[in-house]
C-alpha cells in the first residue's frame, strides 16, 4: 500500500528541516509551542482555537522535529472534544489531518478505530459528507450547495480519503476534472469561472494527481513555465499574474510543485530561501508577505516548510 500523500510530504519536509540551522529552527518551534492554549488547541490571529490552525501548528512542529508526546496529548484532548461537534467542512478535514499527525508522530490516538456516530461508522459518515460535496464536473465543491468543483477542495478531499483509509470514489472523474481546470497558458484554475490560473490551485492539481498516482511530469511543461514566471523580484512566488508581490504560501506551494515536476532548477531556489528568511519575525514565527506585521501559525508552517524544501 502506498504511503498517504500527507505523510510522504511531511517526511520529505522533515528531511530538509534536519539540515537547517538548529538555533533558527528552535526560535520558531519555541514560538509555536507558546501559541498552544489551555484547551490544547491553536488559534489564528483572532478568535478561539480551531482544528484548522491546530493542524498547521502540529504539522510545523512535526516537520521541525519538536512534536513531543505531551504537546500532542494536549492537542489530542482538544481534537477529541471537537469530534462530536458539527464542524465546517474545512475544519472537519483539518481535524482529520491533525488527528493523523498526532498518531503518526507520537502514537497519540485521537480517532479510535471503533469510533461511531449516529449508529454508523465514523469514517463512513465522513465519506458520505465528502461525497455530498461532489459536483457534476467530477470535482468537489467547498459546500454542499456548490455547483462547480474547486481544485483546492478536490485536493483536500482526496487527502482526507487517504487518511481515513477509504477508497476514493470515481478517481477517473477527478482526473478528467483536473484536465478541464488547466489553463491554456499554463497552470490551473481554482474554479471553472476563474479568468486566470493561480499558483495555489496549480499546486493543488499537481498534488492531487500525485496522490492518485496519475502524475506524469513530462505532461506539464506549460505548468513548469507558468510557475517559473511567478517568481518575483523579491525572490518568492506571487499568487497569480495580477498580484505584484510574493507571499509565503505561494512560495511554498510553487516550489513544492516544481520539485514534484522534477523542475526545481527552473527557478532561483537561493532567492526563494532568502525571501523566506526575510519573512521571519525576530520573536519567532513567520509573516505572510512583505507588508504583513503579525506572525501566525499557518504562515509559520509555510516558512519552515519553504526553508526545508530549499535544502532538498
Amino acid at each position: 500500500m502506498s504511503v498517504p500523500y500527507l505523510q510522504e510530504l511531511t517526511l520529505r519536509l522533515a528531511l530538509g528541516a534536519a539540515n537547517l540551522d538548529s538555533s533558527n529552527v528552535t526560535l520558531h518551534t519555541a514560538w509555536l509551542r507558546q501559541q498552544q492554549r489551555s484547551d490544547g488547541g491553536f488559534a489564528g490571529r483572532e478568535g478561539e482555537c480551531d482544528p484548522y490552525y491546530t493542524a498547521f501548528a502540529l504539522r510545523a512542529l512535526w516537520v521541525a522535529g519538536d512534536l513531543d508526546s505531551e504537546l500532542a496529548a494536549n492537542a489530542g484532548q482538544f481534537l477529541r472534544q471537537r469530534l462530536g461537534q458539527r464542524e465546517s467542512v474545512i475544519d472537519m478535514i483539518s481535524l482529520i489531518f491533525a488527528a493523523a499527525i498526532c498518531e503518526m508522530a507520537v502514537g497519540e490516538v485521537v480517532i479510535p478505530d471503533d469510533e461511531v456516530s449516529s449508529g454508523e461508522g465514523w469514517r463512513v459518515n465522513v465519506g458520505n459528507l465528502l461525497e455530498s460535496l461532489r459536483t457534476d464536473d467530477g470535482g468537489y465543491a467547498k459546500t454542499p450547495e456548490g455547483r462547480a468543483g474547486s481544485t483546492y477542495q478536490t485536493f483536500l478531499t482526496v487527502l482526507c480519503y487517504q487518511l481515513i483509509d477509504l477508497p476514493i470514489p470515481n478517481s477517473n472523474q477527478i482526473e478528467s476534472f483536473l484536465k478541464r481546470q488547466m489553463h491554456p497558458e499554463g497552470g490551473f484554475l481554482e474554479i471553472r469561472a476563474a479568468k486566470r490560473a493561480g499558483v495555489n490551485p496549480t499546486a493543488a492539481a499537481i498534488g492531487t494527481l500525485k496522490a492518485l498516482g496519475k502524475l506524469q511530469p513530462q505532461d506539464h511543461t506549460s505548468t513548469i513555465d507558468f510557475l517559473s514566471e511567478m517568481q518575483s523580484d523579491e525572490g518568492g512566488l506571487s499568487a497569480n499574474t495580477r498580484i505584484p508581490f510574493a507571499d509565503l504560501l505561494s512560495s511554498f506551494t510553487g516550489l513544492l510543485t516544481l520539485i514534484d515536476l522534477d523542475a526545481m532548477n527552473s527557478i532561483d531556489v537561493s532567492a526563494v530561501r532568502k525571501y523566506a528568511m526575510s519573512m521571519q519575525s525576530p520573536a519567532g514565527g513567520f509573516y505572510g508577505f512583505a507588508l504583513d506585521q503579525t506572525a501566525d501559525v499557518e504562515y509559520s508552517f509555510y516558512g519552515i516548510s519553504t526553508l526545508s524544501l530549499c535544502q532538498l
